[in-house]
C-alpha cells in the first residue's frame, strides 16, 4: 500500500494562488493513480482531479477546471495541485489519494489516504 502526506496548505486570499504537494512512499514501485479530494465544513468529500500513473491522462471537477492543474513526479514520488485563481469556496481540507485507477478514484474507493491540509481562502 501507498501512504500519502500533504503539504502546501495556508490561508490566503481570493484571487491568489497556492500549490500543494503529495508525496508518496511505501509500494511506490507499482504504478498508482493519484487524486485530490477536498471537504469543506459541513459537507461530504468530494472528487476535484486525478491523474494517471503516466500522466498522460487528468480528471478535474467542473468547480476546478481551468483554475486547478495536477501533475505528478514518479522519479520523485510526489503529485501536486496548483491551484489558480482560488475563491472563498474553495477553502476546505484537501486530501490526496491513490488507488489503481483514476476510475477507481473518481468513482470507487481509494486505497489509501493522506491526512489532509487546510486550505482557507479570505473574501
Amino acid at each position: 500500500q501507498v501512504q500519502l502526506v500533504e503539504s502546501g496548505g495556508g490561508l490566503v486570499q481570493a484571487g491568489d494562488s497556492l500549490r500543494l504537494s503529495c508525496a508518496a512512499s511505501g509500494r511506490t514501485e507499482s504504478s498508482y493513480a493519484v487524486g485530490w479530494f477536498r471537504q469543506a465544513p459541513g459537507k461530504e468529500r468530494a472528487f476535484v482531479a486525478a491523474i494517471n500513473w503516466g500522466g498522460g491522462s487528468t480528471y478535474y471537477a467542473d468547480s476546478v477546471k481551468g483554475r486547478f492543474t495536477i501533475s505528478r513526479d514518479n522519479a520523485k514520488n510526489t503529485v501536486s495541485l496548483q491551484m489558480n485563481s482560488l475563491k472563498p469556496e474553495d477553502t476546505a481540507v484537501y486530501y490526496c489519494a491513490a488507488g489503481g485507477s483514476t476510475f477507481r478514484l473518481r468513482f470507487g474507493a481509494p486505497d489509501s489516504w493522506g491526512q489532509g491540509t487546510q486550505v482557507t481562502v479570505s473574501s
